[in-house]
């Protein structure tokens, strides 16, 4: 051996040098086509539903925001009435409202119905203010199903919303289809 084949032999020994090596290079791996598309898929349906479910937040709380309302009862209330000689001719029922201003809403909600066959027909409802004015609105067919009725602020000459005391019910033995019976008052409620 010469000297040269020596230092090239301890080179390669000592150093870890090799002589005519050439880096070598990595085949790429083949491409598993079936994973890839699952993630594909699966991306895509992350994305769909990341979209999908935050535009139904907004639209749901669009949707939220008109529908706002502020409910006067949570369970329905019984009121007895007897219209009949000796009794007075007229049966009120009054609801008082908080310190609330309701002019941001637009309507009065009241679900009504007669009890045990015998029903009012028609109930005057009767919202007043801290101005002394009221306003007026019949319910016409209370019968021994329920009604539901949304009475519009536009049908209601009421001046200033911002200070309303109560909210009446009112019978008038004139007006009922039985003067003697109990009426359910439920579901009283401002909305928009």
């Amino acid at each position: 051996m010469t000297r040269d084949e020596i230092y090239d032999h301890l080179a390669q020994v000592y150093l870890g040098k090799k002589e005519d090596a050439a880096p070598e290079k990595s085949k790429p791996k083949p491409v598993n086509r079936p994973l890839l598309v699952i993630n594909i898929v699966i991306t895509a349906v992350i994305t769909i539903s990341t979209v999908y479910g935050f535009t139904a937040f907004l639209t749901g709380r669009a949707a939220l925001k008109s529908q706002v309302f502020y409910a006067l009862n949570n369970n329905p209330i019984r009121v007895v009435y007897d219209l009949n000689d000796p009794f007075p001719a007229t049966k009120t029922f009054s609801i008082t409202i908080p310190n609330k201003d309701v002019s941001k809403y637009k309507a009065l909600n009241v679900t009504l119905r007669g009890l045990e066959g015998a029903y009012p027909g028609i109930v005057k409802v009767v919202i007043g203010n801290q101005r002394n004015e009221q306003a007026i609105y019949y319910i016409q067919n209370v019968a021994s199903s329920w009604k539901k009725a949304s009475i519009p602020f536009e049908k209601l000459n009421l001046t200033d919303w911002t200070t309303i005391t109560d909210v009446s019910f009112v019978l008038e033995a004139w007006n009922v289809d039985f003067r003697r019976g109990a009426l359910l008052v439920d579901g009283v409620s401002f909305s928009n």
